[in-house]
């Protein structure tokens, strides 16, 4: 008993001792050395600097090298092999230096300022800067520049020479088309950005850009036209992202969990698109759109619930044809999310509002079912998601096999195993074709159909109506970045609903959207609406 009483004591004596107050005393590592902020005069000492910041990589190259008129000088460059483009290393700036030097610049301009001489008269490279920080030289080089240092200058030269390979300029996977370009965004940022230069060549288009991520320094660049787009949204997307503190940021997905209004809603607030015609064309109405590095998906805000059933290609058609289409879309939504809990509510509660001959029909279907309308609904809608799933995730015609495959193989032993009921598989045969006409709402139709479904299987047609004046009401509740989700239609802007269930021709848009439009909401001029000539007097 003492024994253990003292093996108390002594533990109680170890806390204390190795207590925050008295921290236990590890040997210094040369990672725990305090690193300077600033670079030193001496290169030897930089060099030692970065070699322990970067580490022992295989992929940074460090080439010293001497330059001036008798090669006195001593400098170094260090980049990173495989994100810089050798040819412009080589040519622009060792070849000039190491050679040229000698010929054009004399010791007493470099021993004056060395850094300037070689900046303005040496370098044959667009994009040159100086620094003083260690931490931004070593952020320049990780995204892929070359830095120049010189013994006995207290700054370095960050020479933009990034390069890498990255997938072309191809047609979106997402968001195919029949007419209208066909040309996506891409992994590389500045790709993205010239696309979108492309389609606005107006001065008034503005790119800032800014770096996220504690450990992935991801660039990410808000693009925005001056004049057009609310400078309180531009405040507010920045404020948004500065405030986002995460170790990384990989895709656009990540930020738009971070900056989204109501991250416990199955709707989404955010956009997003690989079309830059698309991005453009939102611009032009006065969103902004948020490019991030290494994603080809663009992020648009604020958005709205009716641009989920708007297309490019609705402005690149004739209004009639592209109303119609539009109209299509509307109808496929409610059928993908309601179809199966209509079913389920006539075949359970309402079967007095079926014709006679199909209520027969639907009963002989349904005659030796073990299983309730709602659990078939339920049971087949999961079936469909995993073989939707499997499909998008196995490679593409291996995918495609299992979907078609699957489908049919389970449909059909399912029906004359006699556990399914073939209005059921009619029923969610049509409920996943509608439900890939409006793939923006994808998310949410699966969640609100599960829901649906279940509502209708406990009190009918009562069930479906409850729900829908819920997803209403929650619908009419939501902002994106302070704009009404369901705007134009709550709160009710007549102007603005010429392009919301049906497209008007472009000649009567002459305004841009109320509630996005902040500044100049002009689109163009009054009278653009095409003519005949006049008939000429034959006589």
């Amino acid at each position: 008993m003492i024994s253990y009483i003292n093996n108390k004591f002594r533990y109680l004596k170890f806390l204390i001792e190795n207590s925050p107050r008295n921290p236990i005393k590890l040997e210094t590592s040369h990672t725990d050395q305090e690193i300077p902020t600033s670079l030193s005069k001496s290169l030897t000492t930089n060099l030692d600097v970065i070699k322990g910041l970067l580490g022992k990589n295989y992929d940074v190259v460090i080439r010293d090298f001497t330059l001036g008129e008798h090669r006195q000088v001593k400098a170094a460059i260090v980049y990173l092999n495989g994100m810089t483009d050798s040819n412009t290393i080589n040519e622009n700036i060792l070849k000039p230096l190491m050679f040229e030097s000698r010929l054009t610049i004399n010791n007493d301009a470099l021993n004056l300022n060395a850094i300037e001489v070689i900046r303005t008269n040496m370098l044959s490279v667009g994009e040159v800067s100086k620094s003083t920080s260690i931490q931004k030289i070593i952020d320049s080089c990780l995204s892929g520049e070359t830095l120049l240092l010189v013994d006995g200058c207290l700054e370095a030269l960050e020479i933009m020479t990034a390069s890498w390979n990255s997938r072309s300029v191809g047609e979106p996977k997402t968001e195919s088309v029949v007419r209208g370009p066909r040309e996506g965004f891409t992994e590389k940022i500045l790709t993205n950005t010239t696309l979108i230069r492309r389609k606005i060549k107006n001065p008034d288009l503005i790119m800032e850009s800014m770096k996220i991520g504690q450990r992935t320094k991801t660039s990410v660049c808000i693009v925005y036209i001056k004049g057009i787009a609310n400078p309180l949204l531009i405040e507010e997307i920045k404020r948004r992202l500065i405030d986002i503190k995460t170790d990384s940021i990989l895709e656009s997905g990540y930020i738009e969990q971070f900056i989204e209004d109501a991250p416990f809603s199955i709707f989404s607030t955010v956009a997003n698109s690989e079309k830059p015609d698309t991005v453009a064309a939102k611009m032009l109405e006065g969103r902004a759109a948020i490019l991030v590095d290494g994603t080809p998906f663009v992020l648009t805000v604020p958005m709205l619930f009716i641009e989920s059933f708007q297309s490019a290609e609705d402005y690149y058609s004739r209004p009639y044809f592209a109303s119609l289409i539009r109209m299509i879309r509307f109808l496929s939504y409610m059928i993908s999310i309601l179809a199966p809990a209509t079913y389920v509510a006539l075949t359970t509660f309402h079967q007095e509002l079926l014709p006679t001959p199909l209520l027969f029909s639907m009963a002989a279907a349904q005659e030796g079912v073990p299983f309730p309308a709602v659990v078939e609904a339920i049971t087949m809608g999961i079936i469909f998601e995993i073989l939707r799933e499997a499909g998008v995730r196995l490679p593409r015609p291996v995918g495609q096999a299992v979907s078609i495959v699957g489908a049919l193989v389970i449909g059909q032993s399912a029906v004359t195993a006699g556990l399914i009921g073939a209005p059921m598989v009619i029923v969610v045969a049509l409920t996943a074709v509608a439900s890939f006409v409006v793939p923006a709402q994808t998310d949410s139709g699966g969640i609100l159909r599960i829901i649906f479904t279940i509502l209708a299987g406990f009190i009918g047609g009562f069930g479906i109506m409850i729900g829908l004046i819920g997803v209403y009401i929650h619908l009419a509740s939501l902002r994106s970045f302070g704009t009404p989700y369901l705007s134009p239609i709550a709160p009710l802007i007549v102007r603005d609903l010429k392009d919301t269930f049906v497209r008007a021709p472009l000649w009567t848009m002459l305004t841009r959207p109320r509630t996005i439009g902040w500044h100049d909401p002009k689109r163009q001029e009054f009278r653009l609406k095409p003519s005949p000539p006049p008939e000429k007097d034959t006589e």
